[in-house]
């Protein structure tokens, strides 16, 4: 393979890493705030809160990779996602700003239900608004070369608002897990129980999804159905299977660190599923990580500066985590 062919598979995988590890570190942040609305009172929130305190703010670093990763790299990408999907992303960052203000103001006003609510509602919007990104992403965009060619609402269909619910519990569960890992006593028994539940429901929603998708488009049906390509597939439903039933399992058995660790690879497993279903685009159904690659120039450039800055990201998040270790209490925190 040629230079000019290598490279955009190197970017593709760099910005895949990207937004796997976006989600999976800012995915349990963004449930502990989608189960801040069932915690028993403030003092299990200030200890669920309290257990992501020193690391949350770092996460939305991997998003910002991502993004810029896709401007530099896929251009025309870039510019046919964005006016395609104006009004999730809006509200996404829009949330997520809400969240973040309310993180840090809860801890120091007197009266905190607003703050709470602030934190949980942007908890909420932001993981829906992420979802649904991700199911009109899958379902296609229409484009004419680098021009958007649909309307402000085309995003906006019954498969992208599964994908947001689908997220909601997902992320819920990322958080329950993590809230197991990471507490002892009544909230970790009752962390189990949200693990038990909303690992149903991510059970539930992985089997829809995975069902809608082959009716999505006709290349879709053809890859999960079709010789030779389903080969390749199969081990994705197969290992999505073996995950959850030992998730399940840990979870039962009243594990402490398996279940948030099984938990980070259901999703690992189903993202990995969904991108293989639309390999080799980067926007479905037009857009392929070739036609819409920036000049190997600048591809090569952009690789020697993240030579230096990976590693840098890679310490730091691995560091942080370590630093910050073990059990959390209500009085144990950084505000």
């Amino acid at each position: 393979m040629s230079l000019v062919e290598i490279l955009p598979l190197i970017w593709f995988g760099i910005i895949g890493f990207g937004v796997i590890m976006y989600v999976l570190l800012d995915g349990f942040v963004l449930g502990i705030g989608i189960l801040s609305g069932v915690a028993y009172g403030e003092a299990e929130r200030d200890i669920m809160m309290n257990s992501v305190a020193p690391i949350w703010d770092g996460n939305e670093t991997w998003l910002v990779l991502g993004g810029v990763a896709l401007l530099a790299a896929f251009p025309p990408a870039y510019t046919v996602l964005l006016p395609a999907l104006y009004l999730p992303l809006t509200a996404m960052l829009i949330a997520l700003i809400f969240r973040g203000v309310a993180f840090e103001f809860r801890f120091k006003a007197r009266r905190k239900f607003g703050w709470n609510t602030a934190f949980f509602l942007g908890s909420v919007v932001a993981t829906f608004c992420q979802g649904v990104t991700l199911g009109a992403i899958v379902q296609g965009i229409e484009a004419d070369g680098a021009q958007y060619v649909g309307g402000a609402f085309d995003w906006l269909s019954p498969f992208s608002l599964l994908t947001g619910a689908a997220l909601v519990a997902g992320y819920a569960l990322l958080g329950a897990t993590w809230v197991v890992m990471k507490t002892a006593g009544l909230l970790q028994q009752r962390a189990y129980g949200w693990s038990r539940m909303l690992l149903t429901a991510v059970i539930v929603f992985m089997a829809l999804v995975s069902i809608y998708v082959p009716f999505l488009d006709g290349n879709y049906a053809e890859r999960w159905f079709g010789f030779p390509h389903a080969l390749l597939l199969v081990p994705f439903p197969i290992a999505a299977a073996g995950v959850s039933y030992f998730l399940y399992w840990s979870v039962i058995k009243r594990h402490e660190y398996w279940p948030f660790l099984l938990s980070l690879a259901m999703f690992v497993v189903g993202y990995g599923g969904l991108a293989a279903s639309f390999w080799p685009h980067i926007i479905p159904p037009h857009l392929t990580i070739w036609n819409a690659a920036s000049p190997p120039e600048t591809q090569t450039f952009l690789i020697v500066g993240l030579a230096f800055l990976m590693p840098f990201i890679l310490f730091y998040t691995a560091w942080s985590y370590w630093i910050f270790r073990g059990k959390v209490a209500r009085d144990m925190g950084y505000h």
